[in-house]
């Protein structure tokens, strides 16, 4: 196969790159920086500096509204850790505010550049391709005010970036890593009833992106079959990097206390929903399996308490009342609660607090939302989609649902809410699966992937 002239190019620079010791992050903690040098076994040829790319969401938003997610966990997390491994960071995303500061210093090694691309307000995330020519501008711009190899790899984070990543990394001469987080022909080959199909620029896009990367980074091994099977990846381009917890602040803890500092009953069966207000992510499959399940069990009424924590955000944003609509046609607002998005430790409590975490989503790349649910000791009753049976051991840790029927939905629920020896049984088993999914091992498992595309081609699918 000839091999992609994009790709031949930047690897005449990479021929150039030194393997010297990187110069930065020197603040990070000298315990952890020493851990995840021994998890990458001091490899050589690892960047210095990478420009990583995030146009659509900060890594300074809070997630759960908007289109902050999960992403912008990973973002920060990974950041955060390739810091610590002496990899500096520069995180390039689009100013949304005219009083945003140009640079940010999220944490030591790792700086937030915020780039400015088109009006601050009123975008949203379909608008944005429309920009991506004075994004990618600014982006340029940045670097050519530094001495030539300034960025040693750039990597995109979603399509958007993905764009804006190709033409920086052929520029500069330099590798290109890019993760999906989501795919357009994934996310179209299950859409929620009403919800909004990707358009076709976006998988031309995508298509696009994944020809020109050097490294695609999956979530899961399914995630790396269905880039194979639907952009024609190569298996010299994929490696797949389970994301992490945040294991410091999602850990067990007291679930009395947690309900007494939430205001819960200390006797509720609380079953709760913690994300993006969206189809996609399916809080109405709930809502419509408590209805199926309080009109079986009427007695749990007394005691059932279902948490909705977290914003409207993408196809939600047109109806953002629809959720508390559907809750009183069905009868059940006595028993639902709509809470805004909150910070970690804020939402480590929440999980504390809950019976069971339910993901009913049509679609998930890999569910940090069910990781960090687990980290606090609780189980996680998820739809069999995506990456979440990685992150759910089904009969284990929590239950995997097959399809989106409310009386499955409410069959799977009605043990959580009636037998507290279970939801205790795998809830401690939730915590030790979860306890192997550190930020540390991802990030020491990216800066290989990272090494692996500045020396040479990948040799094939591995587990990173």
């Amino acid at each position: 196969m000839t091999q992609h002239p994009v790709r031949a190019a930047r690897r005449e620079r990479l021929a150039q790159l030194g393997t010297g010791p990187a110069q930065t992050a020197g603040t990070a903690p000298s315990a952890r920086r020493g851990r995840l040098q021994a998890l990458i076994g001091g490899r050589p040829r690892r960047p210095r500096r990478i420009a990583m790319l995030s146009v659509h969401t900060s890594p300074l938003h809070q997630p759960g509204t908007g289109d902050a997610g999960g992403m912008n966990v990973y973002i920060v997390e990974l950041a955060k850790r390739l810091a610590e491994l002496d990899i500096e960071v520069e995180v390039f995303t689009r100013a949304i505010a005219s009083d945003d500061a140009p640079t940010v210093q999220l944490a030591p090694g790792v700086l937030v550049r915020h780039v400015t691309a088109g009006p601050y307000e009123g975008l949203v995330k379909e608008d944005l391709p429309a920009q991506l020519c004075a994004f990618t501008h600014g982006v340029l711009r940045t670097e050519a005010g530094h001495r030539p190899g300034h960025y040693d790899l750039v990597h995109s984070h979603y399509w958007l970036s993905g764009q804006v990543g190709w033409l920086a990394a052929e520029r500069w001469g330099v590798p290109l890593v890019h993760t999906m987080h989501t795919m357009a022909k994934v996310k179209n080959a299950s859409l929620a009833e009403g919800d909004t199909p990707e358009p076709a620029a976006r998988v031309i896009g995508e298509t696009q992106v994944v020809e020109a990367a050097d490294r695609l980074i999956a979530n899961t091994a399914e995630e790396a079959a269905e880039l194979s099977h639907h952009y024609d990846a190569r298996g010299d381009q994929l490696a797949v990097v389970h994301p992490g917890v945040n294991l410091d602040v999602f850990r067990p803890g007291s679930r009395s206390a947690a309900r007494a500092a939430l205001g819960l009953p200390q006797d509720a069966a609380v079953l709760l929903f913690a994300g993006r207000i969206q189809p996609l992510k399916a809080p109405d499959v709930l809502l419509r399996a408590v209805a199926v399940l309080l009109a079986r069990r009427p007695e749990l009424r007394e005691r059932l308490v279902v948490p909705v924590v977290g914003g409207p955000s993408g196809t939600g944003l047109a109806k953002p009342e629809s959720l508390h609509k559907l809750a009183a046609q069905l009868g059940i607002s006595d028993v639902v609660r709509f809470h805004p998005p909150v910070g970690q430790a804020r939402l480590a409590e929440w999980y504390r607090a809950a019976t069971a975490l339910v993901m009913p989503s049509y679609s998930e790349s890999f569910g940090l939302v069910a990781l960090e649910a687990q980290a606090c000791g609780t189980p996680v009753v998820a739809a069999a989609v995506g990456g979440l049976p990685v992150a759910v051991r089904d009969g284990v840790t929590g239950s995997l649902v097959h399809g989106h029927d409310p009386a499955r939905w409410a069959a799977a629920l009605e043990p959580y809410a009636t037998a507290p020896e279970l939801v205790r049984e795998r809830g401690a088993a939730a915590a030790r699966h979860a306890a192997g999914f550190g930020w540390d091992t991802a990030a020491a498992a990216t800066a290989e992937v990272y090494a692996q595309a500045m020396a040479r081609p990948a040799g094939g699918l591995r587990l990173a």
